[in-house]
């Protein structure tokens, strides 16, 4: 083979490795997860984009899952002050009351480290602390996404619904998405928040139920 063919293939190899490194860091850079969101119920609408860079593993996700469903544990006593009334110095000792399955939740997500973000209008969007998925017999998906704040909190329009975890920092968003891209999502907004324990995940109690919050596309 003559010098200017093995050139030639050289030349040609160095183009193919490069291609190949340019298409391999662009996969790698691809978000696990991109969708978009219409909130239904609010005037005009208000459009939501959900970018996850990537998937917790078991054990990330472990910690809140561990919040929601651990045994309340007693604080440790107080102690009451001295010479104060109805008891003696020294005496009085009560205990806090535990903090809440909501509460220790709250914490949680306040701590775990940050996978994606979902952003509305505003120039402040809401961290991903959590972020789970399957696909359903019928080929649906099911994604669960926790957001370290409230979704709507300081939005106008956003009437809040009655449900358990109103008042929590948090937001848990269950959806379902079909073959063509196209699903809802309900949020903890106005429905409780528990354990999936079959799934191993956070989840929406009486999710059928739940009145659907999010319009959601690919």
């Amino acid at each position: 083979m003559t010098g200017i063919a093995l050139s030639a293939r050289s030349g040609l190899a160095a183009v193919v490795l490069v291609l190949g490194a340019v298409v391999g860091a662009a996969t790698a850079d691809a978000p696990a997860l991109s969708l978009r969101a219409t909130v239904i119920g609010v005037a005009p609408d208000a459009p939501l984009s959900i970018t996850l860079f990537s998937w917790p593993t078991e054990t990330e996700r472990a910690p809140l899952l561990t919040a929601l469903s651990a045994p309340a544990r007693a604080s440790a006593p107080a102690a009451a002050p001295a010479g104060g009334r109805g008891g003696r110095a020294g005496r009085g000792r009560q205990s806090l009351p535990p903090p809440g399955p909501l509460a220790r939740l709250s914490a949680a997500v306040k701590a775990a480290p940050t996978f994606g973000f979902i952003w509305g209008d505003g120039i402040t969007g809401f961290s991903i602390k959590y972020a789970w998925h399957s696909s359903l017999a019928d080929g649906t998906e099911r994604i669960v996404l926790v957001t370290d704040r409230r979704l709507g909190a300081h939005a106008a329009d956003w009437a809040p619904l009655p449900g358990a975890a109103v008042d929590s920092d948090f937001t848990l968003i269950e959806m379902r998405i079909d073959a063509r891209g196209v699903g809802e999502g309900k949020a903890s907004l106005g429905t409780n928040v528990g354990v999936d324990a079959s799934s191993k995940t956070l989840a929406l109690e009486g999710y059928a139920t739940a009145p659907t919050l999010l319009k959601v596309t690919r």
